[in-house]
């Protein structure tokens, strides 16, 4: 259940994370006052575009389209606009974990001037991504192009920030095995998932596609991580995060949004656990060390290692290193150097006898991984 926090409740001190998986109701820059510093792992942020429309919009037939004209995407000035900008980005940095990433999406009107602001506070843009839509909304006036894409910026909290979050091997294998680009293809949310009241009309103007959510939350997230969005409208990115088994916090001060938005929170099922599992590479695991082999009794001072198809030769020593005709150094460097190479990858070149058959000591390594594994589960 997406419990529902007064802005007086989320400030008055509450047990340690009782704002997990709530919708604070209030101002966003005044309710991120709520959360401790460094406790998000991803934002997504939909803020106001400040649309600056010049009246109503009709179609060719005369008949009103229904756009975002609502009082809470309207400025005074673009330098309103801008100060609000940098208020609520400060409020999320500061909730930001180190290795912590936001995204933000918005159109032409508002994208180049959330971007500008992102770098003037420091954060580290490491992509825009371009949704294309594959059924935008004409251009009716037609002295335009049509409006086709809107554009996320995803950024780190700084330029030192280098251990993010990035599933790129899940990525790259539910591309077909290709690297997944920076232009994304999906429907503008329409149908049975886009939410309506009783009236028959639109609960929420700009409600995204839980298919693009989905792909920011499964590139930047793991299970398990905090969620925050800081202009939480219908619950898109809650109803999300739930099912992928992330914890979510939103904010949101009007009351019809909140109420559908738990209500959409509420009707989610979990996928479980076995299906949540993220596919990871080898630069994804964690790093261990020939000598760690040794230091586990893996591998024994004195034993010889081999190629595999026994051409060369080497004697463990008991510091981790390897000798060879008078030469020592690591797995790599004594890889190399006994075939006259630049380059070695010792894991996969040297070999230890198992009864009558030769194993890479990567086997071993992989040993090792596991119990590293069950250590920090």
């Amino acid at each position: 259940m997406a419990a529902v926090l007064s802005l007086r409740e989320a400030l008055s001190g509450l047990p340690a994370q009782s704002w997990l998986n709530s919708i604070i109701k209030g101002d966003c820059v005044a309710a991120l006052e709520a959360l401790p510093d460094k406790s998000v792992d991803v934002i997504f942020a939909d803020p106001p575009y400040n649309l600056q429309l010049g009246g109503a919009l009709h179609r060719p037939d005369q008949s009103l389209v229904d756009a975002c004209d609502d009082e809470w995407d309207q400025f005074a000035s673009f330098e309103a606009y801008d100060a609000f900008t940098r208020a609520w980005l400060l409020a999320c940095r500061r909730v930001l974990k180190p290795h912590g990433t936001i995204w933000v999406i918005g159109s032409y009107h508002n994208i180049f001037r959330v971007g500008a602001t992102l770098q003037d506070l420091d954060f580290w843009i490491l992509n825009d991504i371009v949704w294309r839509k594959t059924n935008p909304m004409p251009n009716f006036k037609g002295r335009r192009f049509q409006n086709a894409h809107e554009t996320m910026i995803w950024a780190s909290r700084d330029s030192k920030a280098k251990s993010y979050t990035f599933n790129y091997d899940a990525m790259k294998a539910a591309n077909d095995d290709v690297q997944m680009r920076s232009d994304w293809l999906f429907p503008i949310c329409s149908g049975g998932e886009r939410l309506k009241g009783g009236d028959g009309k639109k609960v929420h103007p700009t409600q995204k596609p839980e298919a693009l959510i989905a792909r920011v939350l499964l590139a930047s997230s793991k299970p398990g991580d905090v969620v925050l969005d800081p202009f939480f409208g219908s619950g898109t990115t809650g109803a999300v995060a739930k099912r992928l088994g992330r914890n979510f916090v939103g904010i949101e001060r009007e009351q019809d949004y909140i109420d559908a938005a738990r209500a959409r929170i509420e009707a989610v099922e979990p996928l479980a656990q076995a299906e949540l599992t993220v596919m990871t590479g080898k630069k994804a695991e964690p790093r261990v060390a020939f000598n760690s082999l040794v230091e586990g009794g893996l591998i024994k001072p004195g034993q010889v290692l081999t190629d595999a198809r026994r051409r060369y030769s080497a004697i463990v020593r008991a510091d981790g290193t390897l000798t060879a005709n008078g030469e020592a150094g690591s797995i790599h460097r004594l890889g190399a150097k006994v075939q006259g190479l630049d380059a070695c990858n010792g894991w996969t070149f040297w070999h230890f006898e198992e009864g009558s058959s030769l194993r890479p000591i990567d086997d071993l390594r992989a040993i090792i991984r596991k119990g590293m594994g069950e250590a920090g589960g």
